[in-house]
């Protein structure tokens, strides 16, 4: 939990990190249970300076930042498609992730049910 959740905040950090090279970083913080997140939302919020695009696998609260914006932290499915697009992304070591490839996965399991 401890290296996830370093490894987390250094990488989505405003300075150094993906909020530095992405106006909207993708946070999926989406271990199970809560207390083994990589991140809560309320730390993607405020490491990306409220820009993050955040979902977990477990619930979180609403964000309050401090300049009054409230955000709604989603909640995504971790159990099919996440797993299988990184374990393609890493196995062909691509470099981005288009919108497409998501929607050509969730049709592929589709048609398994």
């Amino acid at each position: 939990r401890y290296l996830l959740r370093g490894w987390i905040s250094s990488g989505i950090n405003a300075e150094y990190g993906m909020a530095r090279n992405n106006e909207r970083p993708i946070i999926f913080a989406l271990s199970n249970p809560t207390s083994k997140s990589e991140c809560s939302a309320e730390e993607a919020y405020s490491w990306s300076k409220n820009k993050a695009v955040f979902a977990s696998g477990s619930p979180f609260p609403q964000y309050v930042a401090e300049n009054g914006s409230v955000f709604q932290p989603g909640q995504g499915n971790n159990a099919y498609i996440f797993p299988a697009v990184a374990l393609a992304v890493m196995c062909c070591g691509s470099i981005r992730i288009p919108d497409d490839l998501f929607l050509r996965a969730a049709e592929a399991l589709a048609q398994l049910v």
